[in-house]
């Protein structure tokens, strides 16, 4: 038991270290005394499903985490996690599959919470030719797909810029998560080649970072913005980790080259 409150502390300090929350802020958020919090996190009090489920609204935990603190505290966990391609799973796997197919002509995928892909649209296969099949072998991490020199990095015209926008945005996932494998593929993405801008900013460099792509041998160069979408009323752990990435033209030359 002594090891199980433990390990609740763990999590809640840790949480609220992210969050930067202090202990009165949690404990006044959560509606508890900060003399109980402080048992509770010291492990000399053993708290409640119901406490534990109230300090994991302020801490706003991933349902992972809520899962994770509520088998810390001996409870078992509330929210399933099931494989992508379960029968459960239908629905969603349908309405993801919806959404792909409506981006066409443009490129549009899903990843799971590690980067690995789940599911791609037809026009992401354009943007995969000449991708080095060990790297598209399952599970295939799109972005170890994008920064690899077997990968897309050598067409991606600004793979400097680009490449500091992934290596950002998975240092944030990594940070937030604390989730090993998003750290290990940060040091090994970090380490791979580094190349000096070169690229001139494009129309909508001010605004946001564009994946810049040549067709593999052609000249044509493909300009994207990407948006990311997530499912806002998951209560499933695999839903609520999977994001939708959907690519729409930078300028009129990738649009009009996308629908010819």
């Amino acid at each position: 038991m002594a090891t199980q409150m433990h390990t609740v502390g763990t999590i809640l300090r840790d949480w609220r270290a992210r969050r930067r929350l202090s202990q009165l802020d949690l404990a006044g958020e959560a509606e508890v005394s900060t003399r109980h919090l402080s048992f509770v996190e010291s492990g000399r009090a053993a708290p409640s499903r119901d406490l534990l489920m109230r300090l994991a609204e302020p801490l706003a935990l991933p349902l992972r985490e809520r899962n994770r603190l509520l088998l810390a505290g001996g409870f078992a966990p509330l929210h399933s996690e099931q494989p992508f391609d379960a029968p459960e799973m239908a629905a969603a796997r349908q309405t993801v599959e919806a959404v792909l197919r409506s981006q066409q002509p443009f490129p549009a995928l899903a990843v799971d919470r590690h980067w690995n892909l789940v599911l791609a649209n037809d026009s992401v296969a354009m943007l995969l030719d000449g991708v080095a099949p060990a790297l598209l072998a399952p599970p295939a991490n799109v972005l170890r797909i994008s920064l690899h020199p077997d990968g897309l990095a050598p067409r991606i015209v600004n793979l400097a810029e680009w490449r500091h926008h992934l290596l950002a945005r998975l240092r944030d996932d990594a940070n937030r998560s604390a989730d090993p494998v998003l750290i290990a593929l940060y040091d090994e993405l970090r380490a791979l080649p580094a190349p000096a801008s070169r690229h001139p900013p494009g129309p909508t460099a001010r605004i946001a970072v564009p994946l810049s792509v040549r067709l593999p041998g052609k000249d044509t160069v493909l300009s994207f913005l990407s948006t990311t979408t997530v499912f806002g009323s998951a209560v499933d752990v695999t839903l609520a980790e999977l994001t939708l990435e959907c690519f729409y033209p930078a300028d009129e030359e990738t649009r009009r080259a996308l629908q010819a």
